[in-house]
């Protein structure tokens, strides 16, 4: 089982995007050096505490500031873009970093309908029914014998990321490997993946191959990790109420006056993380590898002070030293 990172650039009260961005760099560096498989980045747009929106460009930055892991996209969103643009970028990518560069795509806006509309250009393209042909034209891009430079010949591995059963049973069909985000549907892990195995058919894989997404705070007590967990929870309350910003400070989150309801949405949101200290962090993300039977896991973790962010994968990196240091 290998261990690897999904950085959303968290942008954080009273700081800058700049900064975020930076800190990236700084946690790729830092992920590499413990031996994490890979890192990839996510594509949102339009909200204020992220700043990973420019997946393409960012995943060049950090494959330029490391050397051996994998970088890539959790995920590009495929109807936001032309599936030509998509393959001349990451065909770019491939082609500087070759056998570094992994594509990860979506079919979700990854903002709101406003923002995915100025995306796609009309109400029109919002509709994801076509999504498997984009799928397919694009990796047609990367054919040897495409008109597509430098995309020819240089197609990354391609993945399809899901948090439903539709991106898990079409990746199996297609043969490609399958990433879950179990981070934000957790009660859909297992039985996506249980339709991915069931749907398989070889392709570009001979087997199948699946991964999950992952909220993991680690910290030296369980207390602090509650701490330090608490102000993402909040950030995830305010998004679904249409309010999104900087991810909040600890102090912010702990003074909140939640109401029953948002206190149960917190509660909720909390229960399908995994938060504690090292013993805590060992028994639940056992229990869920367990359940899941992947064969990845990706971990993402959104904590207000890059110092804590970076000694929760010291701590994760402790706890699983097999699963780390693989080509």
């Amino acid at each position: 089982m290998r261990l690897s990172v999904l950085d959303l650039a968290p942008v954080v009260t009273g700081s800058t995007s700049g900064q975020a961005l930076r800190n990236t760099l700084d946690l790729a560096r830092h992920a590499e050096r413990l031996g994490f498989h890979r890192y990839w980045l996510a594509e949102h747009h339009a909200m204020p505490g992220i700043a990973s929106s420019a997946t393409a460009v960012l995943i060049g930055q950090v494959a330029a500031a490391t050397s051996r892991m994998r970088v890539g996209s959790g995920g590009v969103m495929l109807p936001n873009h032309a599936p030509m643009v998509v393959a001349e970028q990451f065909g770019t990518l491939e082609a500087l970093h070759p056998g570094r560069i992994d594509l990860g795509l979506g079919r979700a806006p990854g903002t709101d309908q406003a923002t995915a509309r100025a995306l796609r250009r009309s109400a029109e393209a919002l509709s994801v029914d076509d999504f498997p042909e984009q799928v397919v034209e694009l990796r047609e891009y990367f054919a040897a014998d495409s008109k597509v430079t430098p995309a020819a010949g240089n197609e990354p591995p391609v993945w399809l990321l899901g948090s439903s059963g539709y991106s898990a049973r079409l990746a199996g069909l297609l043969g490609l490997p399958f990433a879950f985000a179990h981070h934000f549907s957790a009660e859909n892990t297992v039985p996506a993946l249980t339709l991915y195995r069931q749907s398989f058919r070889p392709g570009a894989l001979d087997a199948p191959y699946s991964m999950i997404g992952v909220s993991v705070t680690a910290s030296d007590t369980d207390e602090r990790a509650r701490e330090l967990a608490a102000p993402q929870a909040l950030s995830f309350l305010r998004l679904r109420q249409g309010r999104p910003g900087l991810l909040p400070t600890p102090e912010e989150a702990a003074s909140y006056p939640y109401t029953p309801v948002e206190r149960q949405m917190i509660d909720a949101r909390l229960s399908d993380q995994v938060v504690g200290g090292p013993d805590a962090v060992r028994k639940q993300l056992d229990e869920l590898i367990g359940r899941a039977g992947v064969d990845e896991v990706m971990v993402t973790t959104q904590v207000f002070d890059h110092a804590d962010r970076l000694r929760s994968y010291d701590i994760l990196a402790g706890l699983y030293p097999e699963s780390l240091g693989a080509a």
